[in-house]
């Protein structure tokens, strides 16, 4: 029942005598966060009385879509207007507002934008961040005045690039002509995807923090201790290409020896390397460099988690990214791509082929999620089989192997230790496994094939 649902960051109800303004400041929330719902013609909870008001007739809101669909500026575009009839008659207003690439504003000329079950007016800088998050306003367009032009045309990095992509273009020409320069007071200064690009140290150049540190943790918990560290976190730094490709080696490195000692076996984990590779691309180059952190990459035990700033721009969402297509950082995706054999696919391809990589290797797909204001995707060590094939497959490929919940766990990527548990009360039911020690207690239990 809509009446007992709770006003939330996705839902609210309006009564019918709202006036269209005021209506309106929730629906350019709506559509500056991450869309959502709103029926007008039901009281909120406060309420006393009958919550349901509806208009007698579809004409009645009229003057609020009116408002809502012509005021706003700029326009919200695929907004789903509905008119839900209730038993006792008349019309409930539905309006289904889409998550917007752009940042709206009311026709008073205020920008809000949603949070929890309300909303939050914002004024200049958080404005701008907005802009930023959402894509359309481009910060790799921002132009870096610490930094003179001279030393990006000077630099190896873009002599490097100008030889491999072959142009006999001027340097400062090119730069140019690749929308890399913007111009303050007539003159030409570096922007910030040119520094990004280009500059030998670009983490020393921007006013925000463009770095990865790359994390080993000897844990599978959620939440990790400094003593998990198996070293100090690897801060790596440089321009877009070397990052990437330090990355690569330094996580490679230790996914080769990322194990799980269990019963005096060593259980190595594998993760197919393109998928990584794919993955911290991705980050790089679509990250809000406008928000002051580093990527962070987690190698637990059973998993790697990739944090990269900044939500999901434009209309991106968790349930579309296979399908749709949208790039906060348009200049330096292009101009990876031009190299000859180019570090990232075309847009919204490396994604597919993380999944493919991690099914040929027999693990599940990646998993996306927003946290904070980061995104992170999740690779875990969690084969496709059952738990119980898992098992069966470890004890029947490794001579005189045994079993504990705990190492099925480590093995499967199936965190839910009554799963676990389920799972081996079925096999050795089955008379497919039994117990090493009989008189042990539950506790310590540990199997072994019949």
């Amino acid at each position: 029942m809509l009446l007992d649902k709770e006003e939330s960051h996705f839902f609210d109800v309006k009564g019918k005598g709202i006036a269209p303004s005021k209506l309106q400041e929730t629906f350019v929330a709506f559509a500056n966060a991450d869309g959502g719902e709103i029926y007008v013609g039901l009281e909120d909870k406060k309420h006393q009385g009958n919550r349901c008001n509806p208009f007698n007739s579809i004409e009645e809101a009229n003057a609020i879509l009116t408002v809502l669909l012509e005021q706003t500026s700029p326009s919200v575009e695929n907004v789903n207007v509905e008119f839900l009839e209730p038993p006792n008659g008349g019309y409930i207003l539905f309006l289904s507002i889409p998550k917007s690439p752009k940042v709206h504003y009311t026709a008073q000329g205020d920008c809000y934008v949603r949070l929890s079950a309300g909303k939050v007016k914002l004024k200049g800088e958080k404005i701008t961040g907005l802009a930023y998050s959402k894509g359309s306003l481009a910060y790799e367009r921002t132009p870096v005045q610490t930094v003179k032009l001279n030393e990006i045309v000077l630099s190896e990095s873009l002599k490097s690039y100008m030889d491999r992509v072959v142009t006999s273009q001027e340097p400062i020409t090119f730069l140019r002509k690749q929308r890399l320069t913007a111009e303050v007071k007539k003159k030409d200064v570096p922007t910030v995807g040119c520094v990004l690009l280009f500059d030998e140290e670009p983490q020393a150049s921007i006013e925000t923090r463009c770095a990865i540190k790359v994390y080993r943790l000897r844990t599978t918990e959620t939440e990790y201790k400094r003593e998990h560290l198996v070293e100090m976190p690897a801060t790596m730094n440089g321009d877009i290409e070397k990052v990437i490709k330090d990355t690569i080696s330094k996580v490679s490195a230790l996914i080769n020896g990322a194990s799980v000692y269990e019963d005096s076996k060593l259980v190595t984990l594998k993760y197919p390397a393109e998928a990584i590779k794919e993955v911290l691309v991705n980050a790089v180059l679509h990250r809000d460099y406008s928000l002051n952190d580093d990527i962070h990459v987690k190698i637990f035990d059973n998993r790697i988690e990739i944090a990269s700033p900044g939500k999901l721009p434009g209309f991106m969402t968790l349930d579309n990214l296979y399908e749709e297509r949208f790039s906060r950082n348009p200049n330096l995706v292009r101009m990876l791509h031009n190299l000859p054999d180019p570090l990232n696919h075309d847009i919204g391809e490396g994604l597919d082929t993380v999944r493919n990589e991690l099914k040929k290797a027999g693990l599940i797909a990646p998993e996306f999620a927003e946290r904070g204001n980061s995104f992170v995707v999740t690779i875990k060590h969690q084969k496709i089989a059952s738990v119980e094939d898992v098992i069966m497959d470890y004890l029947s490929s490794t001579s005189g192997a045994i079993v504990t919940n705990k190492l099925v766990r480590e093995l499967s990527g199936e965190a839910d230790i009554n799963k676990v548990k389920k799972a081996l009360q079925r096999l050795r039911r089955d008379g497919e496994i039994v117990l090493v020690d009989t008189n042990a207690t539950s506790f310590n239990y540990r199997y072994k094939k019949a």
